[in-house]
């Protein structure tokens, strides 16, 4: 240490080495606007490009397959829904291959299965080709997203914690992006429009996929002797917290679906609210998330994130609840108040959600246990418009308050839940 401060000081007053000012960081990256490593930009950059191709295919793959295909609204609902439940069955056996082989030779191959999916999408003419391509889709997408758990990870670093926050953002920003691209094309409403995302979005699996190529090989971590092959389903705690986080991922569907029903249905809110709703949504995550997750270290301090985020849910959920029978004005007031709260919650609940599905997961089976948490997040996604009709459509006032209450138990039983799992973990928890 001596010899290298002496080094340090031995330059003239007033200037520095040419590889001390290489090595200094520059200050998008002091300011977290760009991260740290080489690694991590590359991650980055790759989950910025495959949201931007994502985002526009989810705002206009009803109109592509409605308007273009010719399918009913039915059948693309069926279609749908058979695809989501075919692809959480993935996630477990997947994440076990990538815990073994390495995970991102085996993200690479799932981005470029998803290509090849939403390509074929183009040739789609009956409802059975949508469907095999579909499943197809949903099939990689999910078994993507096992193996880039320990992707993420690996990269991540020291702090681990930040730089998954980071991701997040940055695929909120992707998703604004193509909200406004696919307008133009829903604008000019035309099968070459139409076509032209689809392709577009197979084109942005194939850059992702170019971009993952330039990562490192990360070597996949030894199994202990003793390690169950398919331990994940035996682990009965980790098995309850996927469980916990699974029912509070509903909220996710409050402000798209329960929320523009609710505006245009109960209440005397402007309709032009629900855009206005979904941009402050995306620019409060998009602004605050990193910052959020700074006290999030640990799967104590993600209990407790837990917590805090059932109770904003149910007093967001509470304030555009009590929109109903109020004046424009009121409604509009309660409404932006209940998106705030509630978007507040959804950052303690991302912090918190991605801390435990790391930290609790033994680091030589984080593809495995990735592949369950998701399972659980993509459960709440298909069910959640159901629940959302009924509680919150259906009941109306006390259905909006009895779903807060239920996400307030989730939050509050997170905690003691978390502390069964750090009981009964075969494994030091590892530091994030």
């Amino acid at each position: 240490m001596q010899g290298l401060q002496g080094q340090k000081n031995s330059h003239p007053s007033g200037g520095n080495s040419a590889e001390e000012e290489e090595r200094k960081p520059s200050m998008l990256v002091r300011r977290g606007l760009i991260p740290d490593t080489r690694p991590q930009r590359i991650l980055a950059l790759a989950t910025f490009v495959n949201m931007i191709g994502s985002g526009v295919f989810m705002v206009s793959a009803a109109l592509f397959f409605t308007r273009v295909v010719g399918l009913s609204l039915a059948q693309v609902g069926i279609g749908m829904g058979i695809a989501a439940a075919v692809g959480l069955l993935t996630g477990v056996p997947v994440g076990h291959l990538a815990d073994r082989r390495g995970p991102r030779e085996i993200y690479l191959w799932m981005l470029v299965i998803q290509g090849v999916a939403m390509a074929a999408l183009v040739l789609v003419q009956s409802f059975w080709m949508f469907l095999v391509a579909l499943c197809l889709s949903e099939l990689a997408r999910s078994a993507g997203g096992a193996a880039r758990g320990p992707l993420v990870r690996g990269v991540g670093g020291a702090d681990l914690t930040r730089y998954r926050a980071y991701l997040r953002s940055i695929a909120n920003l992707a998703g604004s992006c193509s909200a406004v691209a696919a307008g133009f094309a829903v604008q000019y409403d035309s099968r070459p429009a139409y076509l032209a995302l689809v392709l577009g979005n197979a084109l942005t699996f194939a850059a992702s996929a170019a971009i993952i190529a330039a990562l490192p090989s990360l070597p996949p971590v030894p199994a202990p002797q003793t390690a169950s092959r398919w331990g994940v389903l035996k682990d009965r705690s980790y098995v309850a917290v996927t469980v916990l986080d699974g029912i509070m991922s509903i909220h996710h569907q409050v402000l798209l679906f329960a929320l523009p029903l609710w505006i245009v249905g109960h209440t005397s809110a402007p309709r032009w609210l629900i855009g206005a709703g979904a941009f402050v949504n995306t620019a409060l995550v998009v602004l605050l998330q990193i910052r959020a997750s700074r006290g999030v270290t640990d799967s104590i301090t993600a209990g407790r994130a837990m917590r805090r985020a059932g109770v904003a849910f149910f007093v967001g959920m509470a304030a555009m609840a009590a929109a109903a029978g109020l004046s424009s004005r009121l409604a509009l007031v309660g409404i932006v108040l209940g998106v705030i709260v509630h978007t507040i919650g959804e950052l303690w609940h991302t912090a918190g959600s991605l801390e435990l599905r790391f930290s609790l997961a033994p680091a030589h089976a984080q593809g495995q246990y990735m592949g369950l948490f998701g399972f659980g997040a993509g459960l709440a996604n298909v069910v959640a418009p159901t629940v959302l009709a009924l509680f919150c459509i259906a009941w109306g006032v006390p259905g909006w308050l009895l779903l807060g209450g239920v996400f307030v138990v989730g939050g509050l039983l997170t905690p003691y839940v978390v502390r069964w799992a750090q009981r009964t973990r075969p494994y030091a928890e590892q530091p994030a």
